[in-house]
């Protein structure tokens, strides 16, 4: 039987829920097997990264006991990692380069058909939800060159037989004011792109004279940054009427590792990945449930799978309800490691301090969370906020709740102030880093990563 047979085979069987935990525990031990078989004898890097390792003996419970593969092996290494030539792939990739060197990403035809396939199931089941047999037409808003975005979606439309048109804002063929006219002349009702796409759409429909309620958008499908519940259900009092589910879970070098649920969940690729939970500090092994740096191992004998790779990204990985329309645990992306805050009396995640700040807010166009020093060394907060008056009700009660849950969460003092412009920084997203465009910590000293955020801000800047 052929890989893609039998892949399809299991698949089918996965999704149908039948088959089995044994069937599972199996799948993935052979092809743990299969996979390091593959990095030993075709990459340079894991040759050398493995030396000495009996293969035939690790299995997904002894796995642990293999070395980490870290961001920094990939810039090291760059083209050693991969097993294979560039010239055996389908089509080349590579990250975007703006928190250290770019490295390459290629995908062969194995790698785009296993990865691309959990998005297919994951947007058969989200369509049928919410468009019943029919087929929406889908605005795809992000990158495409040298970045896997524009194919993968443009695959998953095409398999779906759906429509789509590529209108990512930033492209200098479009901008805001032809991707809102195309939106509304062709009915796009899926808008696929990051979330704070979502906050800039919305004031660039404002600012060229658009209403919400006269756009036929119903569904925000998101990806590439942190989507708390506050913040979705703040977009949905911008765009009445429209839903945002987070869609994928992903990196150019990992590749697809989740999808969206009608649920708002996002659950596990386990036919393609192993998954562990490290702490971020430490590196010890934590579990395969619970919290922690997500450590990856993938499963698919392509190009360039990765052992035991640190991802940086802090996640919650839970048991799968009874009653989820998808299989795989339920992952939960709460933030980089890079991009906690040392607050107050605590240490906040990215997505505590958004949830700290979006709670109960709505009809919020932008954030920003300015941290100072005061005259006796203590943390003070100011967070600025762009709000539509229309919709965001009393400024004194939104004020107030937002004081207080900062105050009960890091016991820090908190100003909230009303803005009719934020620094373009806030409309970068998660492009550069989550924490540089919603976080101005004026404790420290600006980095690399803060220069970067803001040399390419005026790329995204939407004035109202």
């Amino acid at each position: 039987m052929s890989f893609r047979d039998e892949y399809t085979e299991t698949i089918d069987s996965y999704y149908a829920g039948t088959l089995t935990p044994a069937g599972l525990a199996e799948w993935q031990r052979q092809r743990l097997t299969t996979v390091l078989r593959h990095v030993t004898m075709f990459s340079p890097f894991y040759r050398r990264h493995l030396s000495g390792v009996d293969i035939t003996e690790v299995t997904p419970q002894t796995l642990r006991q293999l070395p980490f593969t870290t961001k920094a092996d990939l810039r090291r290494e760059m083209y050693d990692v991969l097993s294979g030539s560039t010239a055996d792939a389908a089509i080349f990739y590579e990250t975007t380069g703006t928190t250290g060197a770019s490295t390459p990403c290629p995908r062969g035809p194995r790698d785009i058909m296993t990865s691309n396939a959990a998005v297919e199931r994951s947007w058969r089941t989200l369509f049928a939800q919410y468009f019943g047999d029919r087929m929406p037409v889908v605005g795809l808003m992000g990158p495409s060159e040298l970045y896997a975005f524009g194919d993968v979606f443009t695959a998953v439309t095409g398999s779906l037989g759906a429509c789509h048109v590529k209108i990512w804002p930033e492209s200098p063929r479009v901008g805001f004011r032809k991707a809102l006219r195309l939106i509304k002349e062709l009915g796009v009702e899926v808008i696929v792109c990051a979330p704070a796409l979502c906050l800039s759409l919305a004031k660039a429909a404002r600012h060229y004279g658009y209403r919400a309620d006269e756009l036929p958008l119903k569904l925000f499908l998101v990806l590439g940054e942190i989507c708390t519940p506050e913040f979705r259900a703040n977009v949905s009092s911008i765009w009445p009427g429209a839903v945002v589910h987070p869609t994928l879970y992903g990196s150019q070098e990992a590749l697809c590792i989740a999808t969206g649920a009608p649920s708002g969940k996002l659950h596990l690729s386990q036919l393609n990945y192993i998954a562990e939970l490290v702490d971020p500090e430490t590196g010890e092994y934590v579990g395969s449930s619970g919290e922690g740096e997500l450590v990856l191992t993938m499963l698919i004998d392509g190009i360039k799978p990765l052992i035991r790779y640190r991802t940086a990204d802090l996640v919650r990985i839970e048991q799968r309800p009874d009653d989820a329309q998808l299989p795989g645990p339920v992952i939960e992306v709460i933030g980089r490691a890079a991009d906690r805050i040392d607050l107050g009396s605590a240490l906040l995640q990215p997505a505590e301090l958004e949830s700290a700040v979006l709670a109960g807010v709505r009809g919020c166009l932008g954030y920003q969370v300015v941290i100072d020093r005061d005259a006796s060394g203590n943390d003070e907060v100011t967070v600025r906020l762009d709000l539509l008056p229309e919709i965001s009700g009393d400024p004194v009660a939104v004020r107030a709740g937002i004081a207080s849950r900062l105050r009960e969460r890091a016991g820090v003092f908190a100003d909230i102030t009303v803005e009719a412009e934020l620094d373009p920084v806030t409309n970068t997203g998660a492009f550069v880093s989550w924490k540089a465009a919603r976080i101005l910590d004026r404790r420290v000293a600006v980095d690399d990563i803060v220069r970067t955020a803001r040399e390419v801000a005026h790329r995204y800047a939407i004035t109202t």
